[in-house]
């Protein structure tokens, strides 16, 4: 549905045009890549570069169409001596040439701060293998020894996702070489099993599943399970439910292995935290503290590649609200922010338990009414906040006295300082202002806004806003730094 409205938003207002194809690019592109759809992933990246940023997107289309025939001599020639050798052998293939998308193109033209013609792949090699399921590591490593035979590679850039797939189900085996007019060129070695679910994605993924070839649960059937399981035990607000769910589309991972040698997939950047929740909750509740390799570290340390991580836990440790700072995974947020609203709600108990001690004590009915004017007095917003900062002390029960209760008229609150944002609301009502409205006159030099310098916008320039605090930072709306 967002392919078919991207390939018609010729017929949209520019201000729609802008707004659905910046959501494209945050949320739906990713989700393809995610989902293993790379050919829907591929146009809409490209869609949303036509339609934010087109004098580029046209520039760049044309230099590829301009290269082509070019481009399809020089795939010819280099697989011709790859073509002969795989026919001696036996082997029942299909070699595509696959141009890469402008949208990448471009992104490795920032990347490495080069112009077009100093790209130097932009195009790979596909070899899709017909061979039985079990034999097809081997024969991928077997083509790849072809490969390497007739052109020298680059040791830097071998992926092996053959032996070890990445977390959306992709299997490849991916080389660099060197071609003899001295051009890199990107080879990709795969059977037809992985280009099906490569192109096609958790669709193919199934089909194959069924047969029997997969493993009872996939890397991708495990993230799959991990979304649904977000989705179950959602408590956030929708905006921290968007950024933990995106956060979950992208396919960095870091390899870690239990004391026992078990494989734990992680996104980049976790921490032992992570690693902890991700073996057990129960486990991550009681963390204090990892080995990793044999050397005590921090649960915040991050994990990198290779990793072999033990668990140290206590029974005296629990969570606070600080150890979000130190987890990147929806599920071991989830978990922390549960034990919270869980002890949260358990002070307050306790809270509840001293207001009837103290009421009881000062002679005072713990009725509705009085129990409002405590939280008119102390700026609580609502009882169980109440009851949770008398339990942890934050307000001092010697403050509730009689004479709280004695007036018939209004009470005046204490003064606060846990509502430092409350003068600018009551000006915003007073000047009938939104909070999310912005209004820029002739006095636009009273409130505090920047340019970005990521991308400089200029009079006259399409742009946007970001709303952060040191102010508005404003953006290009062909910023690809903006969506991040």
């Amino acid at each position: 549905d967002r392919l078919h409205n991207m390939r018609t938003l010729d017929s949209m207002p520019r201000h729609k045009q802008l707004k659905i194809a910046s959501e494209t690019i945050y949320l739906y592109a990713p989700l393809a890549h995610r989902l293993g759809l790379y050919a829907i992933k591929t146009e809409l990246e490209d869609l949303h570069l036509k339609y934010t940023d087109t004098e580029i997107y046209a520039e760049l289309k044309g230099k590829v169409k301009q290269s082509q025939s070019a481009r399809n001599r020089f795939i010819k020639e280099f697989v011709m001596p790859i073509d002969d050798e795989l026919k001696a052998q036996g082997f029942s293939y299909e070699i595509k040439g696959r141009p890469k998308s402008i949208y990448s193109i471009l992104k490795k033209m920032r990347k490495q701060n080069v112009t077009f013609e100093e790209v130097y792949d932009l195009f790979a090699i596909r070899v899709i293998l017909d061979v039985p399921h079990d034999q097809e590591k081997a024969a991928c490593w077997q083509v790849y020894s072809i490969v390497t035979d007739f052109y020298q590679p680059n040791p830097d850039r071998l992926r092996d996702w053959v032996s070890t797939p990445k977390a959306n189900g992709y299997e490849s085996l991916h080389t660099t070489v060197m071609s003899h007019p001295g051009q890199w060129v990107e080879v990709q070695i795969r059977s037809r099993r992985m280009d099906d679910i490569a192109e096609k994605g958790y669709a193919a993924h199934w089909k194959y599943k069924d047969t029997g070839s997969l493993q009872p649960e996939s890397t991708l059937e495990a993230w799959v399970n991990r979304v649904r399981e977000m989705l179950e035990t959602n408590n956030s607000s929708a905006l921290e439910f968007m950024d933990e769910f995106r956060q979950n589309l992208f396919v960095k991972e870091v390899y870690t292995f239990t004391p026992k040698g078990k494989l734990i997939i992680l996104p980049e950047k976790a921490t032992a935290l992570d690693f902890a929740f991700d073996i057990h909750t129960h486990i991550g509740l009681r963390c204090l503290g990892a080995k990793v390799n044999q050397k005590l570290e921090p649960f915040s340390y991050k994990l990198r590649n290779g990793d072999q991580v033990e668990i140290l836990t206590s029974h005296k440790q629990k969570p606070t609200a600080d150890w979000l700072n130190y987890v990147i995974t929806t599920k071991a947020k989830t978990r922390i922010k549960d034990y919270l609203r869980d002890d949260k709600r358990s002070k307050a108990d306790d809270g509840k338990f001293i207001l009837e001690k103290r009421l009881e004590l000062i002679g005072v009915e713990n009725t509705p009414e009085n129990f409002q004017r405590l939280l008119t007095y102390f700026n609580a917003p609502n009882a169980q906040d109440f009851y949770y900062r008398l339990a942890m002390g934050q307000l001092d029960g010697r403050e509730i006295r009689e004479n709280l209760f004695r007036n018939e008229g209004m009470i005046t609150p204490r003064p606060s300082m846990l509502e430092p944002k409350k003068f600018d609301s009551e000006i915003q009502k007073i000047r009938g202002l939104h909070p999310n409205m912005l209004v820029v006159g002739e006095r636009t030099d009273k409130f505090n806004h920047s340019l970005a310098r990521c991308c400089n916008p200029i009079p006259g320039d399409d742009v946007f806003g970001f709303e952060t605090e040191t102010g508005l930072i404003i953006h290009r709306t062909s910023c690809h730094r903006a969506v991040d």
